[in-house]
């Protein structure tokens, strides 16, 4: 569906180059993971039709999926399928099924509804030594890819930030996929969030440098405009995001394509700082035709 996708604003070559920031579909980093709350059918639909080429993961939050209309989930699916667009449950869905003994019987049901990962958490609960390394292996043996979860819900019951980075390493040995920081819906008050939501940077700094060169497999729930900003700042473009209304997908676009004041500001003032622009130059009046040609053979290779 978005494999022919064309900017509007193609051949303007700044915007060009700022879009060419971002790593290209399929990717495994630079990911961008939705929640959904909630969305009918034929509003997933719509939204694809604008945000698709923009959106890696779409997790259906918490226990939506199961409270949703079989033939609207279903319809869903297949509409998110379409685009290479992962989809999974949410984690808690996952634990009320092990306190129910319905592991198995849990992972069999979301590949038969056409969920193609499953998320394993333990945002509520805490497994037994081994366990969750079984929960692993149980998504795999059902043909899922497994996404983890590092962190607690409960603010009174946090992960220190070295429990965070061990575990998210564990979990990439025993075959996870992605290692999703816990953030929640909220952004405040757990994982590296304050209670006003603002990033501890120790607590920041501590799992980056103990996760190392595995930090391209965590996904970071960043909610709030502010922490998305300042993780793309932090850790680069192309870092994972999680839990994105789907409202907030294109401004996060721009956000990371520095076309936003919170990314743009600090690049305008670098092409200053190292003469690339000059504010005092007016630029030609007459386009170098060939320049620009030049310029469009090369987009339309990247097309």
């Amino acid at each position: 569906m978005w494999s022919s996708f064309k900017s509007p604003w193609r051949g303007v070559w700044g915007l060009d180059k700022a879009i060419d920031r971002r790593s290209r579909r399929p990717r495994k980093t630079g990911i961008t993971m939705v929640i959904d709350t909630g969305l009918g059918a034929q509003a997933t639909e719509d939204l694809l039709d604008v945000i698709g080429g923009h959106v890696d993961h779409w997790k259906f939050g918490f226990g939506t999926s199961a409270l949703t209309p079989a033939r609207v989930l279903a319809r869903k699916i297949e509409a998110l399928n379409s685009c290479d667009i992962l989809t999974y449950p949410g984690g808690t869905m996952l634990e009320a099924s092990i306190v129910q003994e319905h592991c198995r019987v849990y992972m069999s049901r979301a590949k038969e509804l056409g969920f193609k990962a499953v998320e394993i958490s333990e945002g509520t609960i805490s497994l037994a030594d081994g366990r969750r390394q079984r929960v692993i292996d149980c998504a795999l043996s059902a043909d899922l890819i497994a996404i983890t979860e590092v962190g607690r819900k409960d603010p009174k019951n946090q992960q220190s930030p070295a429990e965070m980075a061990d575990q998210a390493l564990q979990d990439l040995d025993d075959g996870a996929s992605w290692v999703i920081v816990e953030g929640r819906e909220s952004g405040a008050g757990v994982g590296i969030y304050d209670e006003e939501g603002g990033i501890r940077q120790n607590l920041l700094d501590e799992i980056t440098g103990r996760v190392g060169d595995k930090l391209e497999w965590l996904i970071w729930e960043a909610p709030q405009k502010a922490q998305q900003a300042e993780l793309i700042r932090k850790l680069g473009v192309n870092v994972n995001l999680g839990n994105i209304d789907h409202d907030d997908c294109l401004a996060l676009e721009a956000l990371r394509s520095g076309l936003r004041f919170e990314t743009f500001a600090p690049i305008a003032q670098i092409s200053v700082q190292t003469g690339k622009w000059d504010p005092a130059k007016v630029e030609p009046a007459d386009t170098d035709d060939e320049e620009t040609a030049a310029e469009e053979d090369i987009l339309d290779a990247r097309a």
